[in-house]
């Protein structure tokens, strides 16, 4: 269980504080707006009324003490730049800032972000890529260039082994779960035979994927 400090309540940072409690981790809450706030409450540990930008209400908030620090401000690029130096200079451990261009993520990583989010661009790309590839499920980028993708078996690939089709070798990428439903399996052998219903994770480019197994042919 981790704490962490979420600065911004609107719908990116309500969504963050709802996965952050299933994941049961302990939420303090903070935004200028109350309705934003009454909204958050079921979701999260504590939640504040209050100015990111306020220097002495972001002491008084200890930043030290919690795990991770998500500025999630979207809607004032200003208030997001000055509330993640805030928390750099009170000594957050470690300080998570969205952005929505480039040039306001080299300003926040100037100003003491470790780790930048692009959530309307990430959620973009995946809309683009899950439903303009016909055989693409879904996706989990792990960087820039890599990602794990679901697939449908290949039908030339039905009933044969992963040692049979050599598919690292072949097409550069790595099978690293089958799934059906709910059902993952992890323990993938040169001798695991690839049978319908279950489908592929493959991790590997995601052009190189995109490009051999995006699309029907």
């Amino acid at each position: 269980m981790k704490s962490v400090l979420l600065i911004g309540l609107g719908r990116f940072g309500r969504h963050v504080a709802m996965q952050l409690n299933e994941m049961n981790h302990q939420v303090m809450a903070i935004d200028v707006k109350e309705n934003r706030v009454n909204a958050v409450l079921p979701y999260v540990t504590n939640a504040l009324i209050g100015d990111a930008t306020n220097r002495a209400f972001v002491e008084s908030l200890g930043v030290r003490n919690f795990d991770l620090c998500i500025v999630a401000i979207g809607d004032h690029f200003q208030n997001s730049l000055e509330s993640t130096l805030l928390l750099k200079e009170l000594g957050a451990q470690k300080v998570v800032s969205r952005a929505a261009r480039d040039v306001h993520a080299k300003f926040l990583l100037r100003n003491g972000a470790d780790f930048i989010v692009y959530p309307e661009r990430q959620i973009g790309e995946w809309t683009a890529l899950r439903f303009a590839s016909d055989n693409l499920l879904d996706f989990f980028q792990i960087d820039h260039d890599n990602a794990i993708v679901e697939i449908p078996i290949p039908r030339e690939w039905l009933g044969k082994s992963i040692g049979q089709l050599d598919v690292r070798k072949k097409y550069n990428v790595t099978i690293v779960a089958l799934k059906k439903e709910k059902t993952l399996q992890y323990r993938i052998l040169p001798s695991t035979v690839l049978e319908d219903p279950w489908k592929l994770l493959v991790l590997g480019d995601k052009n190189t994927i995109l490009k051999q197994f995006g699309n029907s042919h």
